[in-house]
């Protein structure tokens, strides 16, 4: 079956026990497939998730009773796993990777507050839009 051929038909496959209808996207395993095989929409759904489970330790990121060091393994092994789950198998663009490090250094400006210059003034860094 050629893309130009058939564009615009919908297809499905007819077994004994039932019938599978063709869908432009499905979820498989946690992971979101497109017909286009395309990663933004899974890049959207894991940083989705990955802010649902950010906020639900908002308190502990603002509190002092746990170290740094605690704070950076409850994002290291909470967080990031959500958020990177299915990685290796993604080929990533230049927006997606940014968006991705954006998300983790968000994490960690929460946890070690915000970057400081040698006089004490807040950095502020560029981005490339």
């Amino acid at each position: 079956m050629s893309r130009t051929q058939n564009a615009g038909r919908s297809y499905s496959i007819k077994t004994d026990n039932g019938c599978f209808e063709r869908v432009e996207e499905f979820k498989y395993v946690g992971t979101v497939l497109t017909n286009k095989n395309s990663i933004q929409k899974e890049i959207y759904c894991r940083l989705k998730s990955g802010n649902v489970w950010y906020n639900s330790v908002q308190n502990l990121w603002s509190s002092s009773l746990p170290s740094k060091n605690t704070k950076i393994k409850i994002d290291g092994f909470i967080i990031l796993p959500v958020v990177l789950y299915g990685y290796e198998t993604w080929s990533l663009t230049l927006r997606e990777e940014l968006r991705l490090i954006v998300f983790e250094k968000r994490v960690l400006r929460r946890i070690f507050g915000p970057q400081r210059d040698e006089r004490g003034n807040r950095r502020v860094e560029k981005t490339i839009n």
